[in-house]
């Protein structure tokens, strides 16, 4: 066959079908997984790869045990199925818009600290866009910049950026304040202006390195010639949270995590000089990205909604602060 007759050879043997389907499996990794999400059988998964790989007189995938992997063939082939298909998602959500609805998918994936407000702005976006399918992936920071470097999803929250992503498009939208917390009964709570330099005598639970958190707290303590004294490193948030109120230590955290159990919750903010660490959250996505209809509507609604979640913020905040103030605590000199 000649190069010149490949696309000609292409529209007439291959569907959309089989390269919807070739896309997912590749972006999901496992058949299994993009029969589910396209809701067909796994035999017909199968059947329509074989059907594509038979147009283009090549295989597509090369199998190691159970395991499929895209051949060379196949990689070239999925880069071309990304624009295709992205641009017929985006052409159909113009075509929507110009009926004056809203409908397509929206990827988002954000880090683990996001997920305890990423679903009320999302709820709020389904509610005005309910023709709009939403898939949101929930990871580690690490998880998500591989996810960002693949161009996986349609934007990302994360909270620091690092100065070695210079190639992201950058969206500043909501504040997430770095907080010191501990159980209700630690010899801490209810004290006013603790120095910084008494958090060294403590025991400390930090997220794994690598954490933003993590590296916030530690260029704070270090700005200020302080050795934190760390205990435990854990992976999540919610296994810090339950560490902390059984009295392993202390945390900095950010105080969205206390979003479900606010001021009346078995977690006591610590006031202690320089704190709160304040942060912004940010979406993101490649620079060169062009985004989707729906993408840049759900872009444009998170940074109209900042109000609402800076106004939840403060509201916290002055709920631990009221809290505190009717305790019994001394006050430190």
């Amino acid at each position: 066959m000649l190069k010149s007759e490949l696309p000609a050879h292409l529209i007439r043997h291959a569907t959309l079908r089989q390269l919807q389907v070739f896309e997912a499996i590749v972006r999901l990794g496992s058949f299994t997984r993009a029969a589910e999400e396209l809701h067909l059988t796994q035999p017909t998964v199968s059947i329509q790869i074989k059907k594509l790989s038979s147009a283009l007189g090549l295989p597509l995938f090369e199998y190691v045990g159970r395991r499929a992997s895209p051949t060379e063939v196949g990689l070239l082939l999925y880069d071309t199925c990304r624009e295709m298909l992205g641009a017929l998602t985006n052409l159909e959500m113009k075509l929507a818009e110009m009926h004056g609805l809203k409908r397509g998918r929206l990827r988002l994936a954000v880090i683990t600290t996001a997920q305890y407000f990423a679903p009320s702005i999302l709820g709020q976006f389904a509610r005005r866009y309910p023709d709009v399918e939403l898939s949101l992936e929930v990871s580690n920071f690490d998880r998500v910049l591989d996810r960002l470097a693949n161009n996986d999803d349609d934007l990302y929250i994360i909270g620091h950026v690092p100065e070695r992503l210079t190639d992201v498009a950058v969206y500043p939208f909501a504040p997430n304040p770095l907080v010191v917390m501990a159980s209700r009964d630690h010899p801490l709570a209810g004290r006013r202006n603790i120095p910084l330099q008494e958090l060294e005598q403590e025991n400390f639970l930090m997220r794994e390195p690598g954490s933003g958190i993590r590296e916030s707290t530690l260029k704070l303590f270090q700005e200020h010639g302080i050795n934190p004294r760390v205990r435990m490193e854990l992976g999540s948030n919610e296994a810090i949270k339950q560490a902390v109120i059984g009295g392993l230590g202390i945390s900095v955290l950010s105080l969205h995590t206390l979003s479900a159990e606010g001021a009346e919750g078995p977690v006591a903010l610590l006031d202690v000089e320089h704190f709160p660490i304040h942060r912004q959250w940010h979406i993101v996505h490649p620079r060169q990205k062009v985004l989707s209809v729906v993408a840049q509507t759900f872009l444009d609604f998170a940074i109209q909604d900042e109000a609402r979640l800076r106004n939840q913020i403060e509201d916290m905040l002055a709920a631990f602060k009221a809290q505190a103030d009717a305790g019994q605590g001394p006050s430190a000199g």
